[in-house]
């Protein structure tokens, strides 16, 4: 199944980049992780077609081929705004609310948009290994592979496929590495740098970059939630415990858990078969509801 790529806006008239899977009448926003692009859910968004909704599979801010914001505006809520912009126009075109479906920056994004911004923004959430509270450590590794080679690059593209098998050991390198070409951009001096703004690092310096006021305003927007929700955790994550997942359970009453085997933070790219039957079962409910 082909996508149609779109242009949408974001809060600041920023261009937001998104392929659409399907035309059903109930409609899906997935959104990527930090560092990601929207390839990310290329599976995913043909999965959800085939079950009759409309996939929209979006670069959020500064990401892929959406615009690099000229402010340097990176922080969570920037990005909450952005699923709040994003969800008014998918209603006024659909009638509908759509289901938010975000992998960690992606899910922290759709939580705030939802639980701190604007209530009834969304119709359901999917939260993928993404809780209020998270594992500092593994924060740290992600960040710090992220920054590792962000404005030095790499010769080529199989240079970043072997610093991703270091980073990611347990997940298979792929020999055709076309998907990875996706996250990467050539620029004039011959060096391959992933595709988002550097700043989305570098330039994070207000409040928000305190941990302890980011986990305050996840755990209210937690706690604020009265939509159906689904926590999808990999099994292996670096970021994730059982114990962020109890919290979580006990903040949001309502939330439904799925545990993928075999899988760390990088859920759907790790076992996107589970994660999309998870994901798929979740919705069905939904729709019988």
């Amino acid at each position: 199944m082909s996508a149609r790529t779109v242009e949408l806006r974001g809060a600041e008239g920023n261009i937001l980049v998104a392929d659409r899977f399907g035309s059903g009448a109930r409609s899906a926003l997935l959104l990527h992780g930090g560092g990601q692009t929207r390839h990310a859910w290329d599976a995913t968004g043909v999965r959800l077609a085939e079950r009759g909704l409309n996939a929209w599979s979006m670069d959020q801010r500064g990401h892929g081929d959406s615009a690099w914001v000229e402010s340097g505006a990176y922080d969570f809520t920037d990005f909450a705004r952005d699923v709040v912009s994003v969800s008014d126009l998918i209603v006024s075109e659909t009638g509908a609310r759509p289901i938010a479906i975000g992998a960690s920056l992606g899910g922290i994004a759709a939580l705030l948009a939802e639980g701190r911004l604007q209530p009834g923004t969304l119709s359901a959430l999917v939260l993928v290994d993404v809780t209020p509270r998270m594992d500092p450590s593994g924060v740290d590794r992600i960040i710090s592979f992220m920054a590792e080679r962000m404005h030095e690059g790499f010769a080529s593209v199989e240079e970043a496929a072997d610093a991703i098998a270091s980073y990611l050991p347990h997940r298979r390198r792929p020999s055709n590495l076309d998907g990875l070409s996706k996250n990467l951009r050539l620029h004039e001096d011959g060096r391959y740098r992933w595709h988002w703004d550097p700043r989305f690092i570098d330039g994070r310096h207000g409040t928000e970059a305190r941990p302890q006021d980011v986990e305050a305003q996840l755990v209210a927007s937690a706690a604020a939630l009265r939509l159906p929700v689904l926590l999808v955790r990999g099994a292996r994550s670096e970021l994730v415990t059982d114990a962020h997942v109890e919290e979580f359970l006990s903040l949001v009453p309502q939330a439904e858990y799925a545990d993928v085997k075999g899988a760390g933070h990088m859920v759907a790219g790790d076992r996107n078969d589970a994660f999309a039957d998870a994901v798929v079962s979740f919705l069905e409910k939904l729709k019988a509801a």
